[in-house]
């Protein structure tokens, strides 16, 4: 974990982040107390595209009676398409 001062902070933000995207712990601190802490977001999982194709085909031909959702969840399993 690496500590900077607000005034550190601003002179070399680029640096930081760099830091912060190696997965370096970078804490900020105004008069020598934790403020802040810098670190880089992760990354969100997007949805399979088979998945999304899959609902789409059953959102627009319905295949009969409404499922609950767990037997859409299995139905999707099963297929293998998620």
């Amino acid at each position: 974990m690496s500590t900077y001062s607000v005034a550190d902070a601003k002179n070399g933000l680029p640096r930081l982040i760099d830091l912060a995207l190696e997965g370096e712990e970078v804490v900020i601190t105004r008069h020598g107390k934790p403020v802040a802490e810098l670190r880089a977001i992760r990354q969100v999982p997007t949805a399979p595209v088979a998945g999304l194709d899959w609902l789409r085909a059953r959102r627009l031909k319905p295949t009969g009676p409404a499922l609950t959702s767990v037997e859409l969840l299995r139905e999707m399993y099963e297929d293998g398409e998620v």
